[in-house]
């Protein structure tokens, strides 16, 4: 078989191409260079750009075999999202691949302003000797507020405290006793920027962080305090900054990055007491070594159908220890679900998940749960971008209901839906013993355990003496070998379902022999994929 194509549009590093490994195709193109691009993408089921190269709807549609999309770095100006979504491409970037250089260089900022070091370089550079015109201030008990807690926010606090600062932060969704773990005193807005001799943000840009310190929250500010932004250009109205660093309402200013780069004609640039760089946050062997290692492992995982933590439109997240191994028992019973649901359209499913599971981030296994579902359904791939378009294109409500009360086992997860005759299906799962076992542990209502194997029967009849001999005769004279069986029923006489696990695939016509053999009112064969 053919390896799978993975295009690098840009220049990456060689570890990135170690972090791949032998198991791809890997080809080399000029990501600026659209025809060239188009015609690299024909064959690709995988590209990897870091910012120059636009992965827009048209590259896309130019790619109907792609998979994922992986941008070596954190931001994804240059790739469509939706467009990737809708076509069920993946989309990963590589979040914590700068963080440490983006916390130094806020710390470097920091430093510039406290000691004038541009500045007084320049003058040296010029032949200048001025040692009065440059006294600084020390970083040592003065006050630095973050306005955003996050990775990089903990880094830059970790870093400041080595110098004796007392660090105080804004951050609406910080919890107190993080902020305690961090050695951070929790303060609003307001107090922050009235208290603080140094100030950097970190915040994602949205409409409402967008200007988030303009000429009210620089009016609040120390004349001795100064401002650092190495998070998102626009967080800072620059105008504003501008009127406040030429009437003397703060010291100075760090940038690193601008609304509009490179910054054209911005009169921030001309001032004695701002210093800036030109966005640099990333910009370190290490960082963007991290970044291309990051994303390549992430196209691994994409490429042999696993979920990826770093994608960025596919809901879950990072998934914690205790609920990963759910996810591919959920694909299996999704499988089972399918094959019960056969017989009409599917209208809702409810993805029940009950037990200590309950009390975890378990989103994750909604998706796996869809996976599995329509896996051998479509014709197309199923993937976890692109399962809830498929659910939402034909009409299917999802929901995902979590109780942390499971009466017979620690968890038990159930697929439920209902069909568009009226009737309901339903398959459930747990993972048993040290080796979490994955079981079915009820069909239809009734109750069996029965370890999951790749070829499933599943039968139901009316219980009466002779029906197990019946069966099992069909299936030995055709060669098919039962490794297991379980019968469950809820009155003596009644209806009984039996499931088998047999060691071959099943041919149709001995499935219709055996369901004429023994009346069966239900005979489902179900292959179950990994």
């Amino acid at each position: 078989m053919s390896k799978p194509v993975v295009l690098i549009a840009e220049i990456l590093s060689p570890a990135t191409i170690d972090a791949l490994g032998p198991d791809f195709d890997v080809r080399q193109v000029d990501g600026t260079d659209r025809p060239a691009l188009f015609a690299a993408l024909a064959d690709a089921n995988a590209i990897l750009v870091r910012s120059a190269t636009q992965v827009d709807a048209e590259a896309i549609a130019a790619a109907p075999k792609l998979q994922v999309i992986a941008r070596a770095g954190v931001g994804l100006d240059n790739v469509d999202i939706k467009a990737a979504t809708t076509a069920g491409v993946m989309v990963v970037n590589a979040p914590t691949s700068n963080i440490i250089s983006a916390a130094e260089l806020t710390v470097g900022h920091i430093l510039s302003l406290a000691r004038h070091i541009p500045a007084a370089h320049n003058a040296l550079a010029q032949g200048q000797w001025k040692r009065s015109a440059y006294t600084g201030t020390e970083l040592y008990e003065k006050t630095v507020g973050i306005i955003g807690l996050g990775r990089i926010g903990a880094l830059i606090t970790a870093r400041l405290q080595a110098f004796g600062t007392n660090v105080i932060a804004y951050d609406p969704y910080i919890t107190s006793a993080r902020a305690q773990q961090l050695g951070v005193q929790p303060v609003s807005l307001d107090e922050l920027l009235e208290q603080s001799d140094f100030i950097t943000i970190h915040m994602p840009k949205t409409p409402e962080t967008t200007g988030m310190i303009s000429t009210e929250q620089l009016k609040k500010m120390k004349k001795t305090a100064y401002v650092v932004n190495v998070a998102r250009g626009g967080l800072i109205d620059e105008a504003a900054l501008h009127e406040a660093l030429v009437a003397g309402e703060i010291a100075g200013a760090g940038l690193d990055v601008f609304v509009s780069e490179p910054p054209k004609d911005s009169p921030l640039l001309a001032l004695p007491n701002v210093v800036v760089t030109p966005h640099l946050g990333a910009s370190t062997d290490e960082a963007q070594e991290k970044a291309g290692v990051s994303v390549a492992k992430s196209v691994r995982l994409a490429l042999a159908g696993e979920l990826v933590p770093d994608a960025v439109n596919v809901a879950g997240g990072v998934i914690d220890p205790y609920v990963r191994p759910g996810i591919p028992l959920l694909k299996k019973l999704g499988q089972v679900f399918s094959g019960l649901a056969h017989a009409s359209p599917l209208t809702s499913v409810d993805v029940e998940v009950r037990g200590e599971l309950a009390d975890y981030d378990v989103s994750v296994l909604k998706l796996a749960a869809l996976k599995g579902v329509f896996t051998n359904v479509v014709s197309e791939t199923v993937s976890y971008v692109n399962a809830p378009l498929l659910a939402e294109q034909r009409g299917i409500g999802v929901r995902l209901i979590t109780d942390a009360v499971s009466e017979e086992y620690r968890n038990v997860i159930t697929l439920r839906g209902a069909l568009a005759d009226g009737t309901q299906v339903s398959v459930s799962g747990t993972l048993t013993g040290t080796k979490q076992t994955e079981k079915i542990v009820e069909i239809n209502g009734y109750d069996v355990e029965v370890p999951i194997a790749k070829n499933l029967i599943v039968m139901q009849y009316t219980d009466r003496p002779g029906i197990v001999a019946v069966y099992g005769r069909e299936f030995g004279d055709a060669g098919i070998n039962i490794a297991g069986m379980q019968i469950a029923r809820h009155t003596a006489g009644g209806q009984a379902l039996s499931v088998l696990t047999v060691d071959s695939p099943v041919p149709a016509e001995i499935l219709a022999a055996v369901r004429d053999a023994i009346a069966a009112d239900v005979m489902i064969e179900i292959d179950i994929t990994e």
